[in-house]
């Protein structure tokens, strides 16, 4: 530990947690993890409540420019039903430009998982900025970013909020028509970059059997549909072997849950 960590803030000592038996600390821990499965519950709740948000029409067409040129906001989607729309600002004016995006954006797309995951739930990730596209894909492979990234050229970040300050929206592609469907930004943004707190925030949310969603909702049995990031494959069943692992490790977690004390 460095003498600034040791030291805290202002250079004051720190006041570190007491230092207890194995027994004790695993009874602290055993407290604290009561506290942490509510918060999961009311986290997964909470999604079920976004699932059954009321939708926004999107009327107006966007244009936007990408790596072959311009694009429709329809066309983002990519054929899928869902879009994730984040707007990082790299552009003019932005600390770090011409080199860098903006350090909080940036973070967020260091925390971008392999995006394949998504697309196998029906779902489509891309990033939005005002930089030409030429100083985007610079960007991206000085950073070592692969997801898709394009060029505003209207008013949409000014009509869905993020004109000025970063934030994410999701849409849903129902035949040409699309909707908006949520919004989140400031320290929300915080948590995007995995795949299940992508996931959680679309209309469709996992889309697996557990989950509490709207009649009628896709969903298929939970651990089945993963897979390797470079092994998807469309509209395939599920692989024979991986079923029956994840049966077997399935029935194992639910004893084990069932035999911890409350």
């Amino acid at each position: 530990m460095t003498a600034s960590a040791e030291n805290g803030k202002s250079g004051q000592a720190m006041h570190k947690p007491p230092v207890v038996s194995p027994q004790a600390w695993e009874a602290a821990r055993a407290q604290l993890l009561v506290k942490e499965k509510a918060e999961t519950r009311a986290r997964d709740a909470l999604a079920a409540e976004r699932r059954r948000m009321p939708w926004m029409a999107v009327a107006k067409a966007y244009a936007f420019e990408g790596p072959q040129g311009k694009v429709s906001l329809l066309d983002l989607f990519e054929g899928r039903h869902q879009l994730i729309l984040y707007r990082a600002f790299y552009e003019p004016g932005v600390f770090g430009w011409p080199e860098h995006a903006c350090r909080g954006c940036s973070m967020v797309a260091d925390q971008v998982a392999h995006v394949a995951h998504l697309n196998a739930r029906d779902t489509t990730l891309v990033f939005a900025s005002r930089a030409p596209q030429a100083d985007i894909t610079r960007l991206k492979a000085r950073m070592g970013w692969t997801m898709p990234w394009v060029t505003i050229t209207d008013s949409f970040d000014k009509d869905f909020g993020v004109d000025e300050w970063h934030g994410t929206n999701v849409f849903y592609r129902d035949g040409e028509r699309i909707f908006r469907t949520y919004f989140i930004n400031n320290r929300g943004d915080e948590q995007m970059g995995g795949t299940w707190n992508y996931l959680d925030i679309t209309p469709l949310g996992r889309q697996e059997v557990w989950e509490d969603s709207p009649e009628g909702y896709p969903q298929t049995p939970t651990y089945k549909w993963w897979n390797w990031h470079d092994s998807y494959v469309p509209d395939d069943e599920p692989d024979k072997k991986w079923v029956e692992v994840s049966d077997a490790g399935e029935a194992a977690f639910r004893a084990e849950s069932a035999n911890e004390k409350p």
